[in-house]
């Protein structure tokens, strides 16, 4: 199978090669799947930068949607032909969807329902769980008002989707250029978190009482907002990512004086129950319709190592994909 892959960390025009090599073969309880998309996702580029590599050689990409082609032992034959997407494919594995091929056990390739396409499937293992996860967690509801930052990203942009559809209010942080991108969402307020003092909007458009919860993928931009009543009293801060890999100082007299609570997650390391859950709610949302899905590049895996800089590149608007 042609298949993409590095054998040291470094820049993506210098480690990756796109070349054959042997097809895998389904294990007991595992399946083959003949990917149709893989998505390139910031974790995937920061890992191929220089994260530790678990393996001699590694097959990038997390996130990819395809065709069931062969199954393990104890796997019913039913499964061949299912069209599915992938979540963990290359976490703590070395080998990911940036390939014709991959196999993963047989719980990582989740049925895609019939009226979502291959390219939709390849954004679910990273943006969607971690958008459906994190709106959970954020508790949004009606009556909530619920401030995403990032609300034009992968991740903001379906999270605020699912936060409106469970009633909440949504502000979101986008930059100029993106604020339509996050209306579209439906975010009911944007603030241009570049040009404007983001707390002090947030207070104003919530009549000084701050929101009741804040989905971060930044905390350190988002932490020195707790000091200026960003977040209301018993306000909840949910936390998926930051820019700064460093530790973060977080007020002590904010998070006490406004019983806030700080709450971190995951998404590859989801307990069984909450992906469970996540999923079931996604299978939900995708049958029904209601999600909208951003494709913002598309790549041949020829070309991955400029899929990998269309996302360092950060002016991507949508996941970008890569098509096998």
């Amino acid at each position: 199978m042609k298949a993409a892959w590095y054998e040291a960390n470094g820049a993506a025009r210098d480690v990756l090669t796109v070349d054959e090599i042997e097809t895998p073969v389904p294990g007991p309880g595992e399946v083959r799947v003949r990917l149709k998309t893989s998505g390139a996702n910031p974790s995937d580029v920061k890992s191929r930068r220089g994260r530790p590599m678990v393996a001699p050689r590694i097959i990038p990409h997390s996130d990819g949607a395809g065709v069931i082609d062969q199954v393990g032992e104890g796997v019913p034959d039913a499964r061949v032909g299912e069209r599915v997407w992938i979540w963990n494919g290359q976490w703590k594995r070395a080998f990911g969807t940036a390939a014709e091929y991959i196999v993963v056990p047989a719980e990582q390739a989740v049925k895609l329902p019939d009226n979502t396409g291959f390219d939709a499937g390849a954004c679910f293992g990273i943006p969607a769980l971690t958008a459906i996860h994190g709106v959970t967690l954020a508790g949004a509801a009606p009556g909530k008002t619920i401030l995403i930052t990032g609300g034009a990203a992968a991740v903001g942009h379906y999270a605020t989707q699912i936060a409106v559809q469970r009633g909440a209010r949504v502000i979101a942080t986008a930059s100029k250029e993106r604020a339509d991108h996050a209306r579209s969402a439906g975010a009911a307020e944007v603030i241009d978190y570049k040009n404007e003092d983001v707390a002090a909007r947030v207070k104003e458009l919530t009549g000084g009482k701050g929101a009741d919860a804040i989905l971060d993928m930044d905390l350190s931009t988002t932490a020195p907002l707790l000091p200026q009543g960003v977040l209301g009293q018993y306000g909840k801060l949910v936390c998926y990512g930051s820019n700064v890999a460093a530790d973060i100082p977080v007020s002590f007299t904010a998070g006490l004086w406004g019983s806030l609570t700080i709450q971190f997650y995951l998404v590859y390391e989801l307990r069984p129950e909450e992906r469970r859950a996540a999923i079931a709610d996604l299978t939900w949302m995708l049958e029904a319709g209601t999600l909208k899905h951003t494709i913002g590049a598309r790549f041949p895996l020829d070309d991955i190592a400029a899929a990998h800089e269309a996302v360092e590149g950060g002016k991507v608007i949508g996941n970008v994909m890569v098509d096998m």
